[in-house]
């Protein structure tokens, strides 16, 4: 047996490196959570990698602001059996959409926007758009949107984008011959969708879409700072998220965790979708979907959102405007990818656990990326959970619901 099969059975964890504590630490005890059953997320994430579904994992769970578990397992790279640390930089992929949010929100904070302004005061390349009724891709039926799309449309999904990747619908196959994520520019990237359908009238209806990605050249034309700049000098640098960028610098790359898919029924390297390129200088910062991070990056970025907007004397957002992006902005009778959840300013929120069979609270608000990373912040209970692999496709095994499980579990 080779020493990267071992550690793959055996779901070792791993710490390494000596990583920087995100966040102060505490015991599960002390913050009201029973340490035997907490070990139950490691059995979790052990038994996952004993399985063969998943080469490595972080996860890391807070309560009261404090660190209660923090644990690496499997390796960050199939090929060279380089263990998953602490500090591995991950793809978040759409977890990129709540820092864009926030940085939207930021906007609206100093009277640059409203939520409600039709976007084309900045975006005019998206005056005129047309709405899919029927056809095919060839020839597709159109008629004229009836409604303005408004920042609160692009930030809660129902402005009438969707998803290249997406199959349910003629304009998905249009997004795809339009080849967005091969843009060089933001602007190059607006422009290409200025000549795609919408699949539904903007307002009506949630489709999970590129939005985010028209709110990063929002926030760049308002703010006249290049997008990925703007991030960093108003999020990441006051938060201290040292290792979350658009790209990964080379001194930095050796850290950058391979991502990884079943083939031929074993674990193997993957490519990068949506133009998640490493390298600077490639590509565009991409809102929706760009940023590469560390778990305890994110970690300090989530419980920033959980205290109302500040952290470690860093404020990137007022507490009223928290609240208002934690409440679910969706229409009457719209619910964002099931009945009972909503979707606030920032992410998917939790509405209905007794029709979601779900543990957790009402108000609870999450997201995830394609890369199978996943966040959940809990305001009730002063929670705040993430686990990150970096393996296709999205949630392959199911992991996210029973990660909810074993957090919820261990507390008192």
């Amino acid at each position: 047996m080779t020493i990267l099969r071992a550690w793959l059975l055996l779901g070792l964890t791993f710490s390494l490196r000596a990583a920087p504590d995100p966040l102060p630490r505490s015991t599960p005890a002390a913050e009201g959570i029973d340490p035997v059953r907490l070990a139950r997320i490691g059995e979790l994430l052990q038994g996952e990698l004993k399985a063969g579904h998943y080469a490595g994992a972080n996860v890391l769970v807070a309560r009261h602001g404090k660190i209660v578990d923090w644990q690496s397992f499997g390796v960050r790279d199939i090929t060279s059996g380089a263990p998953m640390q602490p500090d591995t930089i991950c793809r978040i992929y759409s977890m990129s959409k709540v820092v864009t949010a926030a940085a939207v929100l930021q906007l609206f904070e100093q009277n640059r926007l409203l939520l409600n302004d039709p976007v084309t005061q900045w975006l005019p390349e998206l005056k005129n758009l047309q709405v899919f009724v029927g056809g095919t891709a060839a020839e597709p039926r159109l008629e004229p949107a009836t409604n303005a799309i408004t920042v609160k449309m692009l930030l809660n999904h129902t402005a009438g984008f969707t998803y290249d990747f997406f199959q349910f619908s003629p304009v998905n196959e249009l997004y795809t011959k339009a080849d967005l994520w091969n843009s060089q520019t933001l602007d190059e990237f607006v422009n290409k969708v200025s000549r795609l359908p919408l699949v539904a009238q903007p307002g009506v209806a949630f489709n999970y879409s590129i939005s985010d990605d028209l709110l990063g050249l929002l926030v760049q034309r308002i703010s006249g700072e290049p997008f990925d700049q703007y991030i960093a000098r108003h999020i990441t640098q006051p938060l201290q998220m040292n290792d979350t960028a658009f790209d990964v610098p080379m001194e930095k790359r050796g850290r950058l965790a391979k991502l990884h898919e079943i083939r031929d029924g074993k674990l193997q390297p993957a490519a990068a979708i949506l133009g998640s390129d490493a390298e600077p200088g490639k590509g565009i910062p991409c809102g929706g979907a760009g940023l590469f991070s560390t778990i305890g990056d994110y970690a300090r970025f989530a419980q920033c959102l959980l205290n109302g907007g500040e952290l470690d004397g860093a404020r990137i957002l007022g507490r009223k405007t928290i609240e208002l992006a934690r409440m679910n902005s969706l229409p009457m009778g719209v619910g964002a990818f099931s009945p009972y959840d909503g979707w606030g300013l920032f992410s998917a929120l939790e509405l209905d656990l007794a029709r979601s069979s779900r543990l957790g609270s009402v108000g609870t608000f999450f997201w995830s990326g394609a890369a199978t990373t996943h966040f959940f912040v809990d305001p009730q209970e002063e929670l705040v959970a993430l686990v990150f692999c970096q393996h296709f496709p999205f949630d392959q095994f199911g992991l996210f619901g029973r990660f909810h499980i074993a957090v919820y579990q261990a507390l008192e």
